[in-house]
């Protein structure tokens, strides 16, 4: 097996226990490799922690948070990351019971932005992502072997099922992209540096204050501990052996009753356990037992080193010396805590640093993480050229496709940096890139669809309504046309435009939809920028490409349906119409636009289509509008829009059927 070598990694959350043990040992081991720590300094994260590597030439941190897209892909660019061990998460069990959604948020979405971010920037070498042995839920009592790797995960309580849920984001990644993956699941890990809402830090600093030590229930739950340096040994193995799609368990066969660590503790500080020891109600689910089968990682090369007297002792001689290391921890020390799981960790005492580096030359307000894209690979000449775009909406489908397009024809372009919703930061994107026009393809449609905007509204708002009225009004300033990506599904079926009468709404017809928030705020804001004359409104509707593999296209989101409602509706092929709007943007063309391709198409005729082009054995059923409400949050729109102002422009436009036949199914022919 040929040992990998990495040149520069990214850590996630090493400024947290075992990451920073793992980014300490690999700065001073590997002096070669280039180590970029990236950590938003949560309740539970220290700088103090990466002391040992504070002063070597190959050691970098940034304060930042992994959910932020822009700031993660700035950061595999500019540092030329080929390698990322992604600690970063929430962990600890008791928080996951009152506030789970931030679980959710930072361990599911967190990871998913970076796995996002590696298969834009395709450089990635190695993911490297730690999980936990609590994904694979209780194990019985009287289990002689343990979970091994390819054992089923069985997630008891919301951290462990977040935890899963990223593992499977992982390996859909890696299966679908080919995205050099390897999974990693730990037993408990002990050790100095490790904030005190764990077992066993708890336990020494309460000893320390001659305080009992709390368990949960009646103390006979097991648990398997290993020693934060060993556990960096095996990270180290992981990385240089590890082999690419494997899952590898760090753990050890020598369990411990928590009653017996509490004795344990007692012993070493001479206290009565007896006397010292209260037991407490226990937490909502609190697995038996935890046992891993170690063997797969053994046979790599590593085993366990330290034993579990002397990796007690050295931990709490360390807590002995260093009781401050955490400030005020009275709320961890508490039987059951619920610490704020809030930005702005300990930063404090790295001497006469501030905390790492931030990303440079981002315009920010008071509320708002440092954060920043790519400069882009475009360079400017002396001369000002005759065409310049400033494209907002890099990470989305449309935005993406529109770089890809005018790299094709040869236009300069850059994509914005700044948040639509912070003015300071357009305008500081106008004067650096002086372009001649600005495309706005951002904005929010939810993820995985738009039910996300009826529970997250004021985000909804945030960037559908307030951003995209702030672009207009700084482009209104500087002279700019602003082509505004919009919506379609702002109309439906009604008696003056009946479905299959061919009478379709118009750019003057005003919006009779209002069944999701989503085509509420497309409405709302299509409205007001009426009152602008420098905007270009493009209203596209249920996009398709030629893509047939992009989540977002309407063709594979219905051929990945078990079931499908069957109406003819107006939509967009974008390999037709998105060069179209380029030359709109040359032509300076503005007001609103039904951005379409004439006529109708259904569901049905583009699965007898894909069935016909790609795959013979295809096969689907309909349901009625009444039963797909029963699935859905919102109701969908459904409409025919008059092409008849662009078809006039732009002649040579496809009807729907043609553009689909030429621009998708043609060139996928598969039969």
């Amino acid at each position: 097996m040929a040992n990998y070598t990495p040149k520069n990694i990214l850590i996630t959350g090493a400024a947290g226990f075992i990451a920073s043990h793992v980014a300490n040992r690999l700065i001073r081991n590997y002096p070669e490799y280039k180590i970029v720590v990236l950590d938003k300094l949560d309740y539970c994260s220290n700088l103090k922690n990466l002391i040992p590597s504070q002063s070597s030439p190959n050691f970098k941190f940034v304060k930042g948070d992994i959910g932020s897209a822009d700031l993660v892909n700035y950061l595999l660019i500019t540092e030329s990351i080929d390698t990322i061990m992604h600690f970063a998460a929430q962990t600890h069990v008791d928080n996951s019971f009152g506030n789970s959604f931030e679980f959710t948020k930072n361990n599911v979405y967190g990871t998913h932005v970076l796995l996002e971010a590696c298969k834009v920037t395709g450089q990635i070498r190695r993911f490297i992502h730690v999980s936990t042995d609590e994904v694979y839920g209780e194990t019985d009592e009287d289990a002689v072997v343990g979970n091994h790797e390819a054992s089923q995960l069985l997630p008891t309580n919301p951290y462990s099922a977040t935890k899963a849920g990223a593992e499977m984001l992982v390996m859909a990644y890696g299966r679908s992209y080919g995205l050099p993956v390897i999974t990693t699941r730990g037993n408990n890990v002990y050790g100095p540096n490790q904030f005190p809402e764990k077992l066993i830090p708890k336990f020494v600093l309460l000893a320390m204050r001659g305080k009992p030590l709390p368990i949960h229930g009646d103390g006979s739950n097991v648990r398997s501990y290993l020693y934060c340096e060993d556990v960096a040994e095996a990270f180290e193995l992981i990385l240089h052996k590890g082999e690419v799609g494997h899952v590898y368990n760090i753990g050890t066969k020598k369990e411990r009753r928590v009653i017996d660590v509490a004795k344990d503790i007692c012993k070493l500080f001479s206290m009565d356990s007896e006397t010292s020891i209260k037991f407490v109600e226990n937490r909502p689910f609190n697995d038996q037992r935890y046992f891993l089968d170690d063997q797969k990682l053994k046979i790599l090369g590593w085993s366990e080193r330290t034993t579990w007297e002397e990796g007690l002792k050295k931990t709490m001689d360390w807590y002995i010396n260093n009781p401050d290391w955490w400030g005020d921890v009275s709320g961890a020390l508490l039987p059951h805590p619920r610490m704020l799981m809030m930005p702005g960790g300990i930063e404090r005492h790295f001497d006469d640093s501030e905390g790492g580096e931030s990303p440079p030359n981002v315009p920010t307000t008071p509320n708002q993480s440092k954060m920043v894209v790519p400069p882009s690979k475009h360079a400017t000449s002396a001369k000002k050229p005759s065409l310049k775009f400033l494209i907002y909406g890099k990470t989305g489908w449309i935005g993406g496709l529109l770089g890809r397009l005018c790299d094709n024809e040869g236009i300069p372009f850059e994509y914005g940096k700044g948040r639509l919703e912070y003015r300071s930061q357009l305008v500081a994107d106008i004067q650096n890139v002086k372009p001649t026009h600005v495309f706005n393809a951002a904005g929010v449609t939810g993820r995985p669809n738009v039910d996300w905007c009826e529970s997250h509204k004021t985000e909804t708002i945030r960037a559908n309504v307030a951003g995209t009225l702030t672009l207009a009004d700084v482009c209104r300033e500087h002279g700019l046309l602003m082509m505004n990506f919009a919506t379609g599904c702002i109309f439906e079926y009604d008696a003056a435009h009946p479905e299959g009468s061919g009478i379709g709404y118009k750019e003057e017809d005003r919006p009779n939809f209002t069944g999701s928030f989503y085509s509420k705020t497309k409405a709302m804001v299509e409205e007001l920028l009426k009152e602008y004359d420098n905007v270009c409104t493009l209203r596209v509707r249920m996009p398709i490409s030629s893509d047939l593999n992009n989540p977002r296209n309407f063709i594979t989101k219905i051929s990945r349906y078990n079931k499908v409602v069957n109406i003819p509706n107006s939509m967009t092929v974008l390999d037709e119409l998105l060069p179209i709007s380029i030359e709109m943007a040359k032509r300076n063309l503005m007001g609103i636009w039904n951005f379409t391709n004439p006529g109708v198409v259904s569901h049905n005729e583009i699965l007898e289509m894909y069935q016909k082009y790609i795959d013979p054995q295809f096969k689907w059923e309909n349901f009625t509008l009444e039963e797909q409400a029963k699935v859905i949050v919102a109701p969908r729109s459904n409409n025919e829009m008059d092409a008849a102002k662009l078809k006039k422009e732009f002649p040579d436009l496809l009807s729907i059927k043609e553009s689909l036949i030429k621009y998708v199914f043609e060139p996928n022919r598969k039969n």
